[in-house]
């Protein structure tokens, strides 16, 4: 089979990029022809993206009509897989070539026109369709301008909705919960066009267990930008009533407002920001760790983290945002707590914390179900099979 892979950018970024890298690695190892159609390059590991996808071809600003046709006349894929693109002359060009079209969906961007589906005073998650109301009074069409100068910029209801209309016209959209599978119905998508293959953690390491020590470790990793709600996270954590420590890994914008918090709350001996950490040095905090605290409160598609930590069979708090209840099972591998409900999210960490009995058995139980549901082989098995599928549909109807 060969596939087409189109990206926005190509190097290491970010979660999405991972996974477009890590799922096109092992398709090439077995035996598939990988090629991609890519936006600008991050600058970081772009040797390794070069020995997954040996045929590359780049959009260049003004002529992404121009690199669609180039990359579908000279590498003739049997199927193209759009990892992630916003760029409406890139999808325009795709859906009118006849090619079978798969759709990864990673996050809120396709329908939500401020990408993240919350208010953003109230943080309160929205559960509507794409529609009018996210002009007035929802104000989405202004959004943050991360590109400097003036601080907002327009996002045109209009090419929103061309935007769904494209993806609609694609033949299958892979997502990573039922939550967003829910999300595509919403907005008008096919249910018999949607697939869910949910991205499968790091492979953890079988010898490494918490000692879930009286250190009562508490541990956040990920990034602090208000949609994560490590603010929310300290007013609950001002609640507990058990000794404990607290250990805030990551970085981001919001960060200088909730280390102000923190010491506002009087956490400042317990609560430590330690910024980003590589990856392998996660696992000195997982030896100690007793409760991994997620504090996601805008609707996260999955939340990774969360399936990562429990390879090391470790039990989690979180909000019940988004799609983190497809795998947070409230009472068997950590808690589910109503959202932004500080004063049960305060109560679920200090039970864990006071019965370490339980916090053992519930990370135990995490690590079984991880193991049995979020399998790497069965993910690319069936990623594969999908697009056989997918082109054999196709080539029925010519």
């Amino acid at each position: 089979m060969k596939l087409l892979y189109v990206h926005e950018r190509y190097g290491s970024l970010a979660g999405a990029e991972a996974n477009a890298l890590i799922t096109a690695t092992e398709l090439g190892r077995h035996g598939h022809d990988l090629g991609i159609l890519h936006g600008p390059p991050t600058g970081k590991g772009e040797q390794t993206w070069n020995q997954a996808f040996p045929y590359r071809c780049a959009v260049t600003e003004g002529h992404a009509g121009t690199a669609v046709r180039e990359a579908l006349e000279s590498f003739q894929p049997d199927a193209v897989y759009v990892h992630k693109m916003a760029d409406m002359a890139v999808l325009e060009a795709l859906v009118n070539s006849g090619r079978p079209l798969v759709r990864m969906v990673h996050d809120h961007d396709i329908y939500c026109m401020r990408s993240y589906k919350y208010a953003y005073f109230s943080r309160r998650i929205c559960t509507r369709a794409a529609s009018p109301y996210c002009i007035f009074p929802c104000l989405a069409c202004l959004v943050r301008n991360p590109g400097g100068g003036f601080p907002l910029r327009w996002v045109s209801y209009r090419a929103k909705q061309r935007e769904i209309a494209l993806n609609r016209r694609f033949d299958r959209m892979v997502v990573v919960t039922t939550y967003m599978r829910d999300e595509l119905k919403r907005n008008g998508f096919d249910p018999a066009r949607i697939e869910i293959h949910a991205p499968v953690p790091r492979p953890g390491d079988p010898s490494l267990r918490s000692s879930f020590s009286d250190r009562n470790l508490i541990l956040y990793a990920g990034q602090i930008i208000r949609g994560k709600g490590v603010d929310v996270l300290l007013e609950a954590l001002a609640r507990v009533g058990s000794k404990f420590e607290c250990i805030i890994l990551g970085d981001g914008n919001h960060r200088p407002a909730c280390e102000a918090l923190s010491r506002r709350l009087g956490l400042d001996d317990r609560v430590t920001f330690k910024g980003f950490v590589p990856q392998e040095e996660l696992k000195t905090y997982y030896r100690e760790c007793s409760v991994v605290a997620l504090s996601s409160v805008w609707p996260e598609p999955i939340a990774t983290i969360g399936l990562e930590v429990m390879r090391y069979a470790l039990p989690v708090v979180a909000f019940d945002a988004g799609g983190i209840k497809d795998w947070l099972l409230d009472g068997q591998n950590g808690f589910l707590v109503p959202w932004m409900d500080r004063a049960t999210y305060a109560a679920r960490i200090d039970t864990l914390l006071q019965d370490k009995a339980l916090a053992r058995k519930m990370g135990e139980v995490g690590l079984r179900l991880v193991s049995e549901r979020y399998d790497f082989a069965t993910y690319i098995r069936d990623l594969a099979e999908m697009f056989q599928r997918v082109i054999a549909t196709r080539r029925s109807r010519t």
